[in-house]
């Protein structure tokens, strides 16, 4: 398995290739071609160009959620594939914003017009499905621990009224490869312990090869603040290295200080992403 990280909000100083705050990842496994999430702009596009992967020969897509920052180059990804399927779970119950302090409120939620304009290209999933072979989707994801801090700030309205957001419309995608498993977590506003139980529930006693993705520990991103003390995001890293997976691969919303934390804990088991990061699994 080849995971090729197409948008990250991050990429090396020499790089050519575009970053912004968002996620998009490319993977190939088993002669078979999975999207995960399309980043907030066409900026994946121009990068799977740049290091030679053909979107156009996509099989399925996956949406990890209703943000605008993993939904915003489907319409591009559409122009470059006719046929591939994008899986997700149906829309939450009202639009999608990100409000802090009294000065920040800012829709974040997908283009009001892309499930209306590109209707036939949607599957939505409520129940565990198979979407490729030893590709699936992980609906319901078990709730056992409390969702990350900073989700205080994203919230769902409707008829004028606010609510925090629940991520009811989150999913978890695991790939089977060869006998690994790999779970791709979006960006964990369910949490990533969450998450890491739902894939444990779905597959007892299966070890993981790596875990892909966001863990939403960032506050208020534009001060790039972490959300939660030291103390909690250190406490988090030891518990992930309890968990039966090989290696943590994060970025995007887990922020820059929260990783610090996090790798002075977990050492080689983790590694950070960034725009055009290419590993085999």
């Amino acid at each position: 398995m080849r995971i090729t990280t197409l948008i990250e909000n991050t990429a090396r100083s020499e790089s050519a290739l575009i970053p912004e705050h968002g996620l998009s990842l490319h993977i190939a496994f088993e002669n078979h071609q999975l999207l995960f999430d399309a980043g907030a702009s066409d900026a994946f596009a121009k990068n799977a160009d740049w290091l030679g992967i053909d979107l156009g020969s996509v099989d399925a897509a996956v949406l990890s959620h209703y943000h605008y920052d993993h939904s915003g180059g489907l319409p591009r990804f559409f122009e470059r594939n006719s046929r591939a399927p994008v899986h997700l779970k149906p829309p939450p119950d009202g639009e999608c914003y990100f409000r802090a302090f009294s000065l920040i409120k800012r829709y974040i939620g997908v283009d009001p017009d892309l499930l209306s304009v590109y209707a036939d290209r949607f599957s939505f999933v409520e129940e565990e499905s198979e979407i490729l072979p030893h590709a699936h989707i992980l609906p319901r994801i078990h709730k056992s621990y409390p969702l990350p801090k900073g989700n205080k700030h994203i919230l769902i309205t409707k008829n004028g009224e606010w609510a925090l957001d629940d991520f009811k419309h989150e999913l978890v995608c695991v790939i089977e490869d060869q006998g690994n498993l790999v779970a791709l977590t979006g960006c964990s506003h369910s949490g990533i312990l969450n998450m890491l139980e739902t894939v444990k529930a779905a597959y007892p006693d299966r070890p993981i090869k790596a875990v892909v993705g966001g863990f939403h520990l960032t506050g208020i991103p534009i001060f790039n603040t972490m959300a939660g003390s030291k103390q909690e995001v250190a406490e988090l890293g030891r518990t992930l290295l309890d968990y039966p997976v090989e290696k943590y691969y994060t970025g995007h919303c887990t922020g820059e200080k929260a990783f610090r934390v996090l790798k002075e804990v977990m050492g080689s088991r983790l590694d950070s992403l960034h725009t055009g990061l290419c590993f085999e699994i």
